[in-house]
């Protein structure tokens, strides 16, 4: 499949300096910042500076560093929000893909959900 990266969607402008952010963590290859719209008490965004789409554009594509970065970049966000499993209770990572994984902005994120029981992820349709 050929991946279409439209360098005008939100994130592109935020990693540009277009747009601001709440800043949580930032390494060479991935750029962490709060949700403008928590679903909860901790709900942070892990995007890649580099132009992909979704995350199987960017497993195939990626350089091995900037897969390493990005990872990397999870799990010290993770450690500064006092979640990750060894400090806290718990989190939630989820990144969507396409039409059916409900993805509104072309370009890979993955949020980090914490702060609070999150239920179930699916209900038996």
């Amino acid at each position: 499949m050929a991946y279409s990266y439209d360098d005008q969607n939100i994130f592109a402008k935020i990693l540009r300096g277009d747009i601001p952010n709440n800043t949580v963590f930032e390494n060479d290859y991935a750029l962490a910042f709060r949700d403008l719209y928590p679903q909860a008490p901790d709900h942070v965004l892990v995007i890649p500076k580099g132009p992909y789409v979704c995350y199987d554009h960017f497993a195939n594509a990626a350089s091995d560093a900037e897969i390493v970065g990005f990872t990397r970049a999870i799990g010290e966000v993770c450690k500064i929000l006092g979640v990750a499993d060894d400090a806290g209770d718990g989190y939630r990572t989820i990144a969507n893909s396409g039409e059916h994984g409900v993805q509104e902005v072309e370009h890979l994120h993955v949020h980090i959900l914490a702060g609070r029981p999150l239920g179930r992820m699916l209900a038996k349709a």
